[in-house]
């Protein structure tokens, strides 16, 4: 493990017009790109929720696409994040899209 770069875990929801299939697919190849684990959903009150871990830095890139990016054709009110935790090994090895 980096000691400069530690492992972290953060739940989040985002909300605006964010639901959608594209969404998802393009959390989840962002964060297989980075090695992060975790899952991501559309609920049914039109937001999407998730859970992230792996290096604070990669993790940080995402909590940024989330908050700022999102995929095309989206628009981001804001993004709530909650319960950030120091990891000593991560809970997630790979990272899926949950319905």
């Amino acid at each position: 493990m980096n000691s400069v770069d530690p492992l972290v875990s953060v739940e989040f929801e985002v909300y605006g017009r964010v639901q959608g299939v594209y969404f998802t697919k393009y959390c989840k190849e962002m964060c297989e790109e980075l090695g992060i684990g975790g899952w991501v959903k559309n609920t049914k009150k039109g937001t999407i929720q998730g859970k992230l871990q792996g290096l604070r830095g990669n993790v940080d890139q995402v909590v940024d696409w989330l908050s700022n990016t999102g995929s095309p054709g989206s628009q981001i009110d804001h993004c709530d994040l909650n319960n950030w935790q120091s990891l000593a090994t991560p809970d997630f090895r790979d990272f899926t899209i949950r319905f």
